[in-house]
């Protein structure tokens, strides 16, 4: 085993690695910006070497600073968590010609999976089914405006090297489609490197369900069951479960064996998820894969009891899955709310000084964290503060936990989406199940508004 692994990353992830690491008596290294030198993840680790300064180019994107601490430090591999290099594939590629390992699937795969065109088109070969689209980028809006036409409207123009939502928007007709193409391909260009485009037919009423994968070196891949994850806002996640509410036996083996598919044909190493669009007659689309650890990875623990990034660790030490396809099993019911600084409204980020934090406790009750009851909360990251997980027997046992634990939830001095995570659990909808990618849009700004 790793005698020290470096962790290219900050907040609750950076918490939950190092848990990990205690947990295979494997010594820690964080790496933190000026603006995170008093964050808890910090101090939790055995070693911390400042970065930089707030802003990520100068820190958690410093992929050449990274490499030069790890071998300092001694720091056989690296963990990048989410996010910042997580699905980079030159700093994969980096670490191995610096004789690091990257806790994480091959350069190769990242780069194919990162390219939403190229991914399509190897998903297609591994008889994984896709969203109708086309498989090569749009390099302008003409191009943008043909394919449209072929594919039918309404649909989704989408950045091809894209994620989080950004460069994304759905589009009704040739007129919004010319005027949208443009400004979602600067923000791809400034966001992610790459403007190129491409358009797809959107899948009325879907929900977002995701099954997470894991592969070892060996040839051996196995799927741990699925995620509810269609509870967003600006296309991005809020609420994730474990069952999937609307999942039966079938589909989830049906959905779990065209993920495996898909592993082999990329010849994938370590966690992985595949995320598909689920339409009301239970067709499944591919819409994308995460090359890395993913935000909602908890409740999948909770429901499968499988350490999800100790298994990172074991295989990138070139270990074999500890566990087969038939070991899998689901038990219980898991949900997972994701804790923002941001106004509850509008969705704007909220920094600022916390002044008072209190966190609800209880047997059912996981927390992964990133903040004290001293924390200033900085305006140069993401503003995800913290997750709050809680599991029961079944669905109904876990929504009442989570609403009970949400209300005992507070943290003061800066905004928060707490009150929208609360209406949310509390309706009537999401407590029979019945949600898609459009349910905030279309229950709780109704709500709010009277």
């Amino acid at each position: 085993m790793f005698k020290k692994i470096l962790i290219a990353n900050r907040g609750e992830i950076a918490s939950r690695i190092i848990r990990a690491c205690k947990k295979l008596d494997v010594q820690s290294v964080a790496v933190y910006s000026e603006a995170d030198k008093e964050a808890p993840f910090v101090k939790e680790a055995d070693y911390a070497r400042l970065l930089g300064g707030p802003r990520v180019n100068e820190s958690y994107l410093n992929a050449a600073k990274i490499i030069e601490i790890a071998k300092e430090e001694g720091a056989e591999a690296i963990h990048p968590g989410y996010g910042f290099l997580s699905e980079s594939e030159q700093f994969a590629r980096l670490c191995k010609e610096e004789g690091i390992i990257f806790i994480g699937p091959p350069a190769s795969v990242i780069e194919a999976m990162g390219i939403k065109t190229k991914a399509r088109r190897i998903m297609e070969e591994a008889g994984v089914p896709v969203v109708p689209g086309i498989s090569e980028a749009a390099v302008n809006v003409e191009a943008a405006l043909n394919a449209a036409q072929e594919i039918g409207y309404p649909l989704m123009l989408k950045a091809s090297a894209g994620g989080g939502g950004i460069g994304m928007q759905r589009v009704e007709n040739a007129a919004e489609l010319e005027k949208a193409f443009a400004g979602n391909q600067k923000r791809a260009e400034s966001f992610f490197g790459n403007g190129e485009m491409f358009v797809e037919k959107l899948v009325e009423n879907a929900r977002h369900i995701e099954i997470q994968v894991l592969a070892d070196s060996y040839g051996n891949a196995i799927y741990l069951g699925e995620r509810e994850c269609s509870i967003q806002r600006r296309n991005q996640k809020v609420v994730e479960e474990a069952p999937s509410p609307f999942v039966d036996e079938q589909l989830r083996r049906e959905m779990g064996e065209a993920a495996i598919r898909a592993v082999k044909k990329l010849g994938y190493e370590n966690a992985g998820t595949l995320e598909f669009l689920v339409d009301a007659e239970k067709n499944f689309y591919f819409l994308e894969m995460n090359t890395r650890l993913q935000v909602e990875h908890p409740v999948t623990e909770e429901v499968t009891g499988i350490d999800i990034v100790v298994e990172q660790i074991r295989i990138a030490n070139g270990e074999k899955l500890s566990v087969t396809q038939e070991e899998v099993t689901i038990t219980g019911h898991s949900i997972e709310v994701r804790i923002y600084a941001e106004d509850p409204v509008t969705f704007y980020p909220s920094p600022g000084q916390i002044t008072r934090l209190e966190l609800p406790e209880g047997p059912q009750i996981r927390h992964e964290i990133g903040i004290d009851g001293q924390t200033l909360v900085s305006p140069f990251y993401d503003p995800m503060l913290a997750k709050l997980i809680v599991s029961g027997a079944d669905r109904k046992e876990a929504i009442d936990s989570l609403a009970q634990a949400l209300r005992e939830y507070k943290i003061e001095g800066i905004k928060t989406n707490i009150p929208l995570l609360r209406d949310i659990i509390d309706h009537e909808a999401f407590k029979n199940g019945d949600m898609n990618t459009s349910f905030i849009d279309r229950h709780m700004k109704k709500q709010r508004n009277g």
